[in-house]
């Protein structure tokens, strides 16, 4: 009888926190978007001119070059597929990683953590991606008149693998971006290549089969060939790895995790 008094305290002890967490989270959401997008003359307005523009860009010059794209026939939709998702993971993983710089001032309060911050951002910056894809992806089919035959479970899967590597690259970022002045510098450098190196401008299965086990390791590769696989209906991926993604990127989050609720504190103090 003790013990189910006991659990029940416990039980509403944790509510309360629980709900603190979830508000604190939402007016974290609120106050990014007042801040990046609502001091803007075009505000999230610009977040879908981007991307449009990259992708026209992209297209207009590689149509020259080329006759037909690597897939399919329309250029737009195959550099969209690939494009869309490579900014998604290259915007939200680096607005995840200057979480705690963005909201610096705010962890002087008990009730606002690391966590929350960086689960603000990655929601908020997330849905907004997801929101562009839908957009721009959107109108391409009907501007081109196209009929793509989509496999929904395939777009999906690429959406969470996306997700999950995305917040576990940027919560580890977080913690080492704050932590060692020099470091942000260093992985945009590291990460030019990337846009290169993830199957925007190619087919995996194009490549050569020494490069193409190297290039496996590139986690973007399986989130490319799978949206790809969602929009072509002729298309398949066997080379796509889920679950290779899925523990990069849960490793990556709780190793972040641990580093940030240890040591933030003192990285701060630097």
């Amino acid at each position: 009888m003790m013990n189910t008094a006991l659990t029940a305290t416990a039980d509403r002890a944790c509510k309360p926190r629980r709900f603190k967490a979830t508000r604190t989270v939402l007016a974290l959401i609120l106050r990014e978007m007042a801040t990046t997008h609502g001091r803007s003359p075009l505000g999230y307005l610009w977040a879908v001119i981007e991307p449009v523009a990259a992708v026209a860009l992209l297209s207009l010059v590689l149509q020259i070059a080329l006759s037909t794209p690597p897939l399919g026939t329309n250029f737009p939709l195959f550099y969209a597929t690939g494009y869309l998702v490579y900014a998604t993971y290259a915007s939200v993983s680096n607005k995840v990683a200057l979480a705690v710089r963005f909201s610096r001032p705010l962890l002087e309060y008990p009730a606002v953590t690391a966590l929350d911050t960086v689960l603000a951002r990655f929601l908020l910056n997330m849905l907004t991606q997801m929101m562009v894809f839908y957009i721009v992806l959107g109108g391409i089919v009907l501007i081109f008149d196209l009929s793509p035959i989509l496999s929904v479970p395939s777009i999906a899967l690429s959406f969470l693998m996306t997700a999950v590597l995305t917040l576990g690259i940027g919560t580890l970022n977080c913690y080492l971006f704050t932590a060692f002045e020099g470091f942000e510098q260093l992985w945009s450098v590291a990460m030019k290549p990337a846009f290169l190196l993830s199957g925007i401008l190619f087919l995996y299965d194009d490549v050569p089969a020494f490069w193409r086990d190297i290039l496996w390791y590139n986690p973007l590769i399986h989130i490319t060939g799978e949206m790809r696989a969602g929009f072509y209906g002729t298309y398949e991926a066997p080379y796509v790895t889920p679950a290779y993604v899925f523990a990069l990127g849960m490793g990556c989050f709780a190793l972040g995790l641990l580093l940030l609720r240890r040591h933030l504190r003192a990285a701060l103090l630097k």
